[in-house]
């Protein structure tokens, strides 16, 4: 077990190091309604941003509104999002997502925990999306990037993307939740390759234990 005072002051000092690094790091989803935000990130998952915001900027103009993707025909809408791949399911949990929300919350998209993560397709990942974006309300975002990265610094020894998510609730202050997510989202793509990554340019690297643990094998080896 891990001394979480150790893991709370390594991850001030990641923390520092990242939020200079990455001054601008937010959520790099394009929306302008909450609606928007929260089929973007249902649409994310799987998927990069990247596509996703190339997929909204058409889906958005089509379907303008939740009672548009509410009526939306299934094959139709599956159609317009196939390239964010697991498309039929997405159709699916779209088109309930924003039935519930009429039926449920009057048309508009509810600004709590439980509540989202009642709506079809809405996991504890999404939520924290629309918390974090819409409502102001601090989260940590596990996202591939942020359970690829907390594992190999060494900050969750967790698979399970709820259970990191509360590991670093622990050792992250909350006001900084959200920022910490988005940076180590920017970091991932930027230098913590998942295959490759770049571990020379790393500026925390001396925080991280995958660079110390590979560091030793090369040791071992007799590479210097």
């Amino acid at each position: 077990m891990k001394n979480i005072n150790n893991l709370k002051d390594r991850t001030k000092k990641i923390a520092a190091t990242l939020f200079g690094l990455y001054p601008e790091a937010a959520c790099s989803l394009d929306y302008e309604k909450p609606h928007e935000l929260l089929i973007a990130t249902i649409l994310a998952a799987q998927c990069t941003d990247a596509r996703v915001n190339i997929v909204t900027r058409d889906l958005f103009r089509k379907y303008t509104s939740v009672y548009d993707f509410a009526g939306a025909n299934p094959e139709e809408l599956e159609q317009d999002i196939k390239t964010t791949g697991f498309f039929r399911n997405k159709s699916k949990n779209i088109i309930g997502c924003c039935n519930k929300l009429i039926k449920d919350f009057d048309g508009k998209v509810p600004g709590n925990m439980e509540d989202l993560t009642s709506l079809p397709g809405v996991g504890r990942k999404t939520a924290n999306v629309v918390l974090a974006n819409i409502f102001g309300i601090p989260g940590i975002i596990v996202d591939t990037h942020c359970k690829r990265l907390s594992g190999r610094i060494g900050l969750t020894d967790n698979e399970d993307p709820e259970k990191i998510e509360f590991d670093l609730m622990k050792i992250v202050p909350r006001e900084d939740w959200t920022v910490f997510s988005n940076c180590l989202v920017y970091h991932g793509r930027a230098v913590c390759d998942a295959r490759k990554p770049k571990c020379e340019n790393c500026l925390i690297a001396q925080y991280c234990d995958f660079f110390h643990n590979n560091r030793r094998e090369m040791n071992k080896g007799g590479v210097k």
